[in-house]
């Protein structure tokens, strides 16, 4: 069983897949702190300084009664909340992780398919026309076989 189990862990797919795994959390890592500190202060600020990770709408107070100055206090107070500024910064990393990996895998298609197109093959005439019968003949007769004419301009 031990030995099955090496085998399994082993192949391939769950290798790429791992890799895929830890790869996609790094990715992740980056695209969160792209849309939390790079593109979202500049929106919220051109909204008029909103923070969007502190935007909800409050359904029970908590048991320190509001108003609450940021997400964060009204989750200290136990208040109930719905968290849609947390929807919104997660909307906007889906859209950029989509966007990103849409790209990716354009360009891995393309390199793919570069790949696989055959290379052009000139291939060399071995047969042309004989300019007085047009029969196919050798491009190395001097003679035309079926009309008996000289190819090299003369005609017997």
């Amino acid at each position: 069983m031990i030995q099955e189990f090496k085998t399994f862990i082993m192949r391939g797919n769950v290798l790429d897949m791992a890799v895929g795994i830890v790869m996609g959390s790094a990715f992740m890592a980056i695209i969160q702190s792209l849309v939390n500190d790079v593109i979202m202060p500049p929106i919220g600020y051109l909204l008029g300084n909103v923070n969007f990770s502190n935007l909800y709408l409050l359904i029970k107070e908590g048991s320190t009664p509001g108003p609450y100055g940021s997400l964060a206090l009204a989750k200290k107070a136990g208040a109930v909340t719905i968290n849609y500024g947390i929807f919104i910064n997660s909307v906007i990393s889906f859209l950029i992780i989509a966007t990103s990996v849409f790209f990716m895998v354009r360009a891995v298609n393309r390199l793919k398919a570069a790949a696989l197109r055959p290379a052009a093959v000139t291939v060399e005439a071995t047969t042309r026309e004989c300019p007085y019968c047009f029969s196919t003949i050798s491009i190395k007769a001097t003679k035309c076989p079926n009309c008996t004419s000289s190819l090299n301009g003369e005609n017997h």
